[in-house]
């Protein structure tokens, strides 16, 4: 579905500010920052929408890319990987997410097996704590997580310009997806949301890895959402529902109509959910 609706898709960019834009259409959304010496990239997208992509960064003056970062290992996030290594980027990466792009995983929601990807594709930098990189005067800050989405996420803060990049720690106004295979967990993702309200000041613009921009506003939104879900999947639990019983009880019915019409619907986000908790 998420190949498809890439091929399908047009690139679509939108000016963030000060110079940073947000890029739709291949997967996740893609950060892009232009620059003299080569761009700043967040996320690369599937494989699949190379020459779109391609096309879409020459029309913002980023021919050739400096910097990608990844923001953790999940396909349509890391599937350019190959081809942004070609025009001569740095892959910037945690630990974490190196190690998962280097091995198979199952991932059993998707009922899919990944490959190791491409020694071409893979991380070059790995990154384990706070590191802030400067291209063409202005500063890029990266900060691990922890395990939450993933157990390798990572943000990427422009500061001149107050744009923070999530990952997939943030999804505006849709149920988030929940690597357990990889470390993640409601708990984590909680944790992460936390992390970024305490990033995120009133004016700063805030990049889901999937949906619309975002402010603080709806970090907190997001956050309140996980923890409404994650207790009321819990008492159904504690009182001895099974997985199914749990789903067919519709914990999250408050919130479908806001968050629930997207790839993680109300029964498959229930159950990740109930296996945390």
């Amino acid at each position: 579905m998420i190949n498809a609706a890439a091929v399908r898709d047009p690139i679509t960019v939108t000016p963030l500010r000060g110079g940073v834009y947000m890029l739709q259409g291949s997967g996740g959304n893609i950060g892009v920052l232009p620059g003299r010496g080569g761009a700043v990239m967040v996320d690369a997208g599937v494989a699949v929408s190379r020459r779109k992509m391609e096309s879409a960064l020459r029309k913002l003056g980023a021919s050739r890319v400096r910097y990608l970062v990844n923001t953790h290992w999940h396909f349509d996030h890391t599937g350019g990987n190959r081809w942004v290594h070609e025009h001569g980027a740095r892959i910037i990466a945690t630990p974490n997410t190196l190690r998962d792009l280097s091995r198979s995983i199952r991932v059993v929601e998707w009922a899919h097996t990944f490959p190791p990807v491409a020694a071409a594709a893979r991380p070059t930098v790995t990154v384990a704590s706070q590191r802030t990189f400067t291209v063409d005067g202005r500063s890029v800050r990266l900060r691990p997580y922890g395990p939450g989405h993933t157990n390798g996420d990572l943000s990427a803060y422009v500061t001149r310009a107050n744009v923070l990049f999530t990952g997939d720690t943030f999804w505006n106004n849709l149920y988030p997806f929940i690597d357990w295979e990889t470390g993640g967990s409601i708990n984590g993702m909680i944790r992460s949301a936390n992390q970024n309200i305490a990033m995120a000041g009133t004016d700063t613009i805030v990049v889901p890895g999937h949906g619309p921009v975002g402010r603080r506003a709806d970090l907190v939104r997001f956050r309140d959402m996980l923890v409404a879900i994650r207790d009321r999947v819990a008492g159904l639990k504690r009182r001895g529902l099974t997985m199914e019983q749990a789903v067919a009880a519709r914990p999250t019915r408050p919130f479908d109509a806001t968050w629930g019409q997207g790839l993680i619907g109300p029964d498959l986000f229930t159950r990740l959910v109930y296996r945390g908790v």
